[in-house]
């Protein structure tokens, strides 16, 4: 039986991006309106790395890596209609608007709602939510830079 349009597990999300463990952020894209929006959901584990320092007896995940989340689930919504994704790079270029609500700690499963604010041939301005139970966790509005992986050093911004 073939999967929703705009849903990609974990194979699909490996062959678009170029993060790996420990870093790739997300899990699975439940849905995607190519150009526009698109949600995926992170599984926080206790297993997570950075739980062994964030902190030990009280399980936090770093605000910087709700974000980071955020920023991977939107490159997949950037680099999935690019026909030579795999010569390109999406840069986390700015962050804008930041804040966070409550604390993400393992058990929790993480939806990440970003959509597109403006889209340039390279470069990219777009908001971004977090949820867990429905509940805001984080927002954000995150500036993106395509370059190409043999590229420059430093990303522009938007």
């Amino acid at each position: 039986m073939d999967e929703p349009q705009g849903v990609l597990d974990i194979r699909q999300i490996l062959a678009i991006l170029p993060h790996r463990y420990p870093f790739l952020l997300v899990d699975r894209i439940v849905s995607m309106e190519e150009g526009r929006k698109v949600v995926g959901i992170k599984n926080v584990t206790f297993n997570e790395p950075f739980f062994q320092g964030h902190f030990p007896g009280n399980p936090v995940m770093p605000g910087v890596l709700i974000v980071e989340a955020m920023a991977q689930v939107g490159a997949v919504l950037l680099l999935r209609g690019v026909p030579d994704r795999e010569r390109k790079l999406v840069y986390f270029a700015g962050i804008d608007r930041a804040r966070f609500r409550r604390p993400v700690t393992p058990g929790d499963q993480v939806r990440f709602e970003v959509e597109v604010l403006k889209l340039r041939s390279r470069s990219a301005r777009l908001r971004g939510e977090a949820f867990v139970d429905g509940g805001l966790v984080a927002e954000a509005e995150l500036f993106s830079s395509m370059v190409d992986r043999d590229g420059p050093a430093q990303p522009e911004v938007p």
